[in-house]
């Protein structure tokens, strides 16, 4: 097996088994709250305009105002998560401390001072930011369809970052989703990518008859990624 393919297969495994011990903590959580009558989201979900709320930031993505509320945002979560994460646990962890911050912020700066605003869709809303756009920056082939096909499907999650928005934190969902766009960015590979040598450089001659060049160029990239992949 390639060493590649050996890294992608331990990290994509590592991706599974937190994103699942993520759901069930957020699950447990639940049925703390549900028993306790969501006075748990009332006290550590997030409110506007004082200081003292700020740390709720990081409790408001595990507390939920409902049954229906947690079964809508725990499907999203694990696919959009994983597909964050399979990459590597360090950045997907920066990147959800990133979609946390960027959210709680957006909610505490601009929503209404009586509302508190609790649930997971500001992660769901990020992590979708982040899955689109990780591959573009990366110059990662595979990521980048993985990203093209997860904005094609769920391009309508965007609907829930409109101020129409009814029933829902839009606030909290278009600052997870700006801290996801943004950790794509910021926490993209810099790794320099190193140029294929060009075809025909043999007998000290450079010749490369009608452009071949940069169709090899081409070949040899698609080849680095099928490699990285261990195909």
């Amino acid at each position: 097996m390639a060493p590649r393919f050996a890294r992608l297969l331990r990290d994509s495994r590592l991706a599974l088994f937190t994103m699942l011990g993520a759901l069930a903590v957020i699950w447990a959580v639940q049925v703390a709250n549900w028993l306790d009558d969501y006075r748990l989201s009332y006290e550590y979900g997030m409110s506007s305009g004082r200081l003292d709320e700020l740390p709720d930031m990081f409790t408001m993505p595990l507390l939920h105002f409902g049954w229906d509320h947690i079964q809508a945002n725990s499907w999203p979560l694990f696919a959009f998560g994983f597909l964050a994460a399979y990459r590597g646990i360090k950045r997907f962890l920066l990147a959800t401390l990133l979609i946390v911050v960027a959210g709680g912020l957006t909610v505490w700066l601009f929503e209404r001072p009586e509302a508190v605003t609790a649930g997971a869709s500001g992660l769901v809303y990020g992590y979708f930011g982040y899955v689109a756009l990780r591959g573009i920056f990366d110059r990662n082939l595979l990521d980048t369809a993985i990203g093209l096909v997860v904005g094609a499907l769920y391009s309508y999650l965007l609907l829930g970052v409109l101020p129409s928005a009814q029933g829902v934190s839009w606030l909290g969902h278009l600052g997870g989703l700006v801290g996801g766009l943004a950790g794509a960015w910021l926490l993209r590979d810099r790794t320099p990518k190193p140029r294929p040598a060009a075809a025909g450089t043999g007998g000290g001659g450079t010749g490369t008859a009608g452009g071949t060049g940069t169709h090899s160029g081409a070949r040899a990239d698609l080849l680095k990624e099928l490699d990285d992949l261990g195909i």
